[in-house]
C-alpha cells in the first residue's frame, strides 16, 4: 500500500495516509499558544479540520482521538469546546489525560486517526 505524507518535516509530518486511514500529528495551538484552554483548543480543532480536509476527509470520519492537558482541572474547560465542536451523531473513542508538554505555553495538544 502507499504511504502519503503531507508537511514532511526532519522529525515529523503533519499528516500521513496510509489504506484510507488519516493520522495527525498530535496538534498544538499555534495562533493561541500561551492564552487560555478554551482558546488554544479553539485553535486546534481549527486546525484539525483543516488538516482532515487537506486530506480529503472530515471530522465526521474521527476514529480516536488522544488529549493531553498540562492540568487536568481544564478537563470541563477544554470539553466545553470539544463538544460544541465534535460531530455528536460520529464521536471517536477517545482518551484524555494529564501530561507535561513539550513547552510551558501549550495547555492541550490533540492526536485524531480518521477514516478517509
Amino acid at each position: 500500500m502507499t504511504i502519503k505524507r503531507h508537511h514532511p518535516g526532519p522529525r515529523m509530518s503533519q499528516i500521513v495516509e496510509h489504506g484510507g486511514t488519516v493520522y495527525l500529528a498530535g496538534q498544538v495551538a499555534l495562533d493561541a499558544a500561551g492564552d487560555s484552554v478554551t482558546n488554544q483548543t479553539k485553535d486546534i480543532v481549527a486546525r484539525i479540520d483543516s488538516l482532515l480536509a487537506e486530506a480529503g476527509t472530515s471530522k465526521a470520519n474521527l476514529l480516536s482521538a488522544t488529549i493531553w492537558l498540562a492540568d487536568i482541572g481544564t478537563f470541563n474547560e477544554m470539553n466545553a469546546v470539544w463538544d460544541a465542536w465534535i460531530d455528536s451523531a460520529n464521536p471517536p473513542v477517545r482518551a484524555c489525560v494529564e501530561a507535561k508538554l513539550a513547552l510551558p505555553k501549550y495547555t492541550v495538544e490533540i492526536g485524531i486517526i480518521a477514516a478517509k
